[in-house]
């Protein structure tokens, strides 16, 4: 069965994202759908899949990553505005019956992501 899932892994101190709200939509032209907001857990991921089944289908996602708010809860220093606050990934599934597994790593001054498995 076809899922998403995500986590987010603080790379400036080499542990899990705990706390991080993210929004999730799916792009239709110009505009966007809202279809979920998830919270990471104590290890960075979210208790299960953020879309599955019948509610995951081929087309283009928006994650929306909170990190600000996680970076001011962790007491990390940083410019007003922050350099990095809302980070939004959008990626394209081609094949919903595969699992895409959406995570960032994040620093106050980077992110990167990647399609795990």
């Amino acid at each position: 069965m076809g899922r998403l899932t995500t986590h987010v892994l603080d790379t400036a101190k080499g542990l899990p994202g705990q706390g991080i709200r993210i929004e999730v939509y799916r792009i239709e032209g110009n505009g966007r759908e809202r279809l979920a907001e998830v919270v990471t857990n104590d290890d960075g991921r979210c208790d299960a899949p953020i879309l599955e089944g019948e509610a995951f289908t081929a087309g283009e996602y928006e994650l929306v990553f909170h990190a600000g708010d996680y970076l001011d809860r962790q007491g990390v220093e940083g410019s007003k505005p922050r350099f990095l606050d809302v980070i939004p990934l959008r990626f394209g599934v081609a094949d919903a019956s595969q699992h895409y597994h959406v995570p960032l790593l994040l620093s106050p001054y980077s992110y990167s992501t990647y399609r795990g498995s």
